[in-house]
């Protein structure tokens, strides 16, 4: 069913390009009314969660989705619709003006709320690679040991259209119709299996933790009621999990939106635009970036993840990292 809704500050292509999803096909564009979709669209996403597929098309403010009736609350609280990111930008000290420079650029990014094992598993991955890598990654594990998603048939039709070529552009090679793995499916991976999928190092991670899970060590199910600060105890003490993985999955996961991960293109940032030498001198470097995302970013408390998202965005478009096709 085809869903249509307007919603500000929320663009597909900024979320796509933000580095928190890594399961969000472009779809050709642009889509005009035709016997595929009876809409024009500006950019659409094929995009998988939680074992459900969405077509997601955007003409400015307006968003057509398309998902059976059942799942359209789900794919709103995966957008995080109803939180006031106007307000949230609002709310940025001028003072700042890199940070409002960021987030004018990103504006369109939102939070995904996105299942907690499939982000401590990319996470995991994502540690020294690079976007495209992770993706490839992630869409490897999941034809390999994701089981098979039901399409309707109305989704299958349209994915049909569009990859024959009837839309008249190209169709980019299309992720599988599968669900990221559960813990009982990625287990069934030796570690000698993950490490041949070119995982390195992080194949022992991701074997440990599949253990955790069927052990009983790891709950997912507790992970899920957690508040911020017990969630980043209870993940650090897991093999593998550092303080950068376990902020991730507790901003992209949990959907504790004041969690603020930095890894080496945030640090830079902060050493760039926020590093007060005489403010820090007598600070130790082991606390230097704590206290600094405290200083500049605490006052924006539960809204922190956001202005990570900003700036992280914004960095990777100036350095040329984000390439629009």
């Amino acid at each position: 069913m085809l869903h249509t809704l307007t919603l500000p500050c929320l663009d597909l292509t900024q979320i796509a390009h933000s580095g928190q999803c890594f399961r969000m096909c472009p779809l050709p564009m642009p889509v005009c009314p035709s016997d595929i979709l009876p809409f024009f669209a500006d950019q659409g996403y094929h995009i998988i969660s939680r074992g459900r597929i969405l077509l997601a098309f955007q003409k400015g403010e307006t968003f057509f989705l398309l998902c059976p009736e059942e799942e359209l609350a789900g794919w709103l609280a995966y957008l995080d619709a109803d939180r006031d990111y106007p307000g949230i930008i609002a709310s940025i000290d001028p003072a700042d003006t890199y940070l409002s420079a960021a987030a004018k650029a990103g504006a369109g990014i939102r939070i995904l709320k996105q299942e907690p094992w499939e982000m401590i598993i990319t996470f995991l991955i994502s540690q020294q690679k690079t976007i495209p890598a992770i993706q490839s990654l992630v869409e490897a594990l999941c034809r390999t040991y994701g089981h098979p998603i039901e399409l309707s048939e109305e989704t299958r039709t349209i994915l049909s259209a569009l990859s024959s070529g009837n839309s008249g552009v190209d169709f980019p090679p299309s992720p599988a119709q599968c669900a990221f793995p559960t813990p009982e499916e990625l287990s069934r991976a030796s570690l000698e299996d993950l490490q041949a999928m070119k995982l390195g190092y992080r194949a022992k991670y991701i074997h440990r933790i599949c253990q955790d899970v069927l052990s009983g060590s790891l709950d997912l199910n507790a992970l899920a009621h957690m508040e911020y600060a017990q969630a980043m105890d209870y993940l650090t003490g897991f093999y593998g999990i550092g303080k950068k993985v376990a902020n991730c999955v507790c901003l992209f996961g949990l959907h504790h939106i004041g969690a603020f991960p930095v890894d080496t293109w945030i640090e830079k940032i902060l050493m760039e635009h926020y590093y007060d030498k005489k403010k820090y001198r007598r600070t130790p470097k082991a606390h230097l970036l704590d206290r600094m995302v405290r200083d500049y970013f605490g006052q924006y408390g539960g809204s922190a993840g956001i202005m990570q998202q900003y700036i992280f965005y914004y960095e990777r478009l100036l350095q040329n990292k984000i390439r629009f096709t």
